[in-house]
């Protein structure tokens, strides 16, 4: 194996406790088939961290609309009358 974070299938499946720990205590680790199909292993929690992100809202203004709280929030903006400045 010469890339630490790179195992072939058939390596793979022969040593998997070894990828296991080496998933727990290096990161993430890509399994590679002969013909370039490739997966990467991570950890249980680095994999639920990032089904955290995706539920995310995709902006600030999609959050406050998604955030109960009982009543309607009004996210119109009010239009001011404009202020002449003197120079």
């Amino acid at each position: 194996m010469s890339d630490p974070k790179v195992w072939q299938l058939h390596e793979a499946k022969a040593r998997f406790s070894e990828l296991f720990r080496r998933v727990r205590s290096h990161g993430p680790q890509r399994v590679v088939k002969q013909h370039g199909e490739a997966v990467v292993i991570v950890s249980a929690e680095e994999y639920d961290r990032s089904g955290e992100l995706a539920r995310q809202p995709e902006s600030l203004l999609e959050f406050f609309r998604s955030a109960g709280g009982g009543g309607t929030l009004d996210l119109t903006r009010k239009r001011d009358t404009t202020r002449r400045i003197k120079w």
